[in-house]
């Protein structure tokens, strides 16, 4: 009762690009650098790229996380995707029973 919610330890955010800011990059590379070079994203952070907008352009994105719909939309304009790995390894799940002491 005295804890309001729940909060996930291991929560992994993202920063948000959709494929509207993409097209407006103008460019035929995306990666998280470019993204933070033309200030969309922080420097550090992990990027999804989400469907909103359209995408009429071949581009070649790399990003941590796409939504499937972004995807689709890429590869039919003609561009590819590349996921890169997480810089950091996500805690796998306790072993034992439910009262195992992490």
């Amino acid at each position: 009762p005295k804890l309001k919610g729940f909060n996930h330890p291991f929560r992994i955010e993202y920063s948000p690009v959709n494929l509207d800011q993409i097209a407006g990059t103008g460019e035929a590379s995306v990666s998280p650098e470019v993204l933070v070079a033309k200030g969309l994203v922080r420097k550090g952070t992990l990027v999804k790229v989400l469907a909103r907008g359209e995408i009429s352009i071949p581009v070649k994105v790399s990003a941590h996380a796409v939504s499937k719909a972004a995807e689709k939309a890429i590869v039919a304009a003609g561009g590819s995707v590349t996921i890169l790995p997480l810089p950091h390894k996500v805690r796998p799940p306790a072993k034992g029973n439910q009262f195992t002491n992490r």
